[in-house]
């Protein structure tokens, strides 16, 4: 089956079958292998891509489903030279990474709440990760980072509108 999509902002076409998961597109067929597959059932968050602006468990959406689609994973989340956004900088910085599996969905969830909240309450922070799992850290550095995150934008946004 051909699937076209705009992928981290380029339009790919893909031949995949139907039968596969976008999960499964995303690394087997087009691999994008920072998607993490962590249960398989939706419940830990590592594959978080957001989908036409709403944050989705890879793994549950088969891959015909994001036909036509707007997909943004963590290899999307990048500056343009390649290099760590803020938010990605700010994980490292707070100590809001370990093992790895869990990180890039935890910073896919976070873009999408700073995205339509850039200004988010600790509390809010913490129920936009609640479908999210981690094992290493706790939550505590993961939370601050964000936090750091919007506080820099905020301030950085208010600096452009000044000039």
């Amino acid at each position: 089956m051909e699937i076209s999509l705009v992928l981290n902002g380029k339009p790919i076409t893909v031949e995949a079958p139907a039968h596969i998961t976008l999960l499964e597109l995303l690394r087997e067929y087009l691999e994008l292998t920072g998607t993490k597959e962590g249960c398989d059932i939706g419940e830990c968050g590592a594959c978080a891509v957001i989908m036409d602006g709403m944050l989705v468990n890879s793994c549950l959406v088969l891959a015909p489903q994001a036909h036509g689609s707007t997909i943004t994973t963590i290899e999307g989340l990048c500056n343009a030279d390649g290099s760590l956004s803020d938010l990605q900088e700010n994980f490292i910085t707070y100590g809001a990474v370990q093992c790895g599996i869990c990180i890039p969905g935890m910073i896919v969830a976070a873009e999408a709440l700073l995205a339509k909240h850039p200004t988010p309450t600790r509390e809010e922070i913490r129920q936009a990760l609640i479908g999210n799992l981690c094992r290493c850290t706790g939550y505590q550095q993961i939370v601050d980072a964000i936090e750091a995150t919007a506080y820099a934008r905020r301030h950085l946004a208010e600096s452009v509108a000044r000039a």
